[in-house]
């Protein structure tokens, strides 16, 4: 019956098409839903028996712990503290594939959850990085650089590393970019940590086609949400509480 409705409806809007035309979008708006235990208040619903058979092959791969974080992590531009979070992740796991890190970005786009404070599972993981995005790193000088950080203020900020410092206008022009205190040199080759999705110049960071000195893995165990994982568990065992916060790292002047 719903099939019959929809198209006897989409017939009378192409016959009259003035039924169209009466309408507008005013105004589009989105926002992050943070799916956590309430949404879980009505167990004993249709779709919840239906789903029992599968519930333990899917817990078993979900539910173990990797780690905690001791309070919630955002989203938000142009810095948060889930953003900040992810690119940390990245510099920090420069160390594992020996690279020495200048800068870590990760996009906004590709942060799928946010994350609530206490334990960390593989499931909390894989919310936040569905994707099949690999770590990879890149060189490039600090004049192409400044051509990242001008795009990402085109796009209102990214995720950056811990001692990178943007200044963006309003306008969305890049103002100001220092790291660790000192203005990006134009002439100084830079190291970065990201992902291969970023690396081929997509999500508008154009300026990531000009890298060189390319190094990228193949194998799934080289995902990002995999980085994310022994993150949480190298903190873990290292008794090193996770606290990202939001430190200036990106500011709209």
């Amino acid at each position: 019956m719903k099939k019959i409705l929809f198209v006897s409806l989409t017939i009378c809007m192409i016959a009259h098409p003035c039924y169209a035309q009466n309408y507008r979008v005013a105004r589009v708006e989105k926002t992050r839903i943070l799916v956590d235990s309430k949404f879980d208040s009505d167990g004993g619903n249709s779709t919840a028996s239906f789903l029992v058979p599968y519930k333990h092959s899917v817990d078993s791969i979900m539910s173990p712990l990797v780690g905690r974080i001791e309070c919630s992590a955002d989203i938000n531009k142009p810095e948060s503290r889930m953003t900040n979070l992810m690119a940390d992740i990245m510099v920090w796991a420069g160390e594992l594939y020996g690279e020495k890190v200048d800068v870590g970005v990760y996009n906004i786009g590709g942060i799928r959850s946010t994350m609530a404070a206490g334990d960390v599972t593989y499931g909390d993981v894989m919310a936040v990085s569905p994707f099949e995005n690999r770590i990879c790193f890149l060189s490039m000088t600090g004049e192409v650089l400044n051509e990242l950080f001008s795009q990402m203020a085109f796009t209102g900020g990214e995720c950056v590393s811990q001692g990178v410092k943007l200044v963006f206008t309003k306008e969305g022009k890049l103002k100001s970019a220092s790291l660790n205190g000192k203005p990006i040199d134009p002439a100084r080759k830079y190291r970065i940590a990201t992902i291969d999705f970023l690396a081929q110049g997509n999500d508008k960071m154009y300026a990531f086609k000009k890298k060189t000195d390319y190094v990228n893995f193949d194998d799934a165990a080289n995902n990002a949400r995999e980085i994310i994982a022994k993150y949480f568990t190298y903190m873990k065992e290292h008794g090193i509480k996770v606290e990202p916060k939001v430190e200036g790292r990106v500011v709209v002047e």
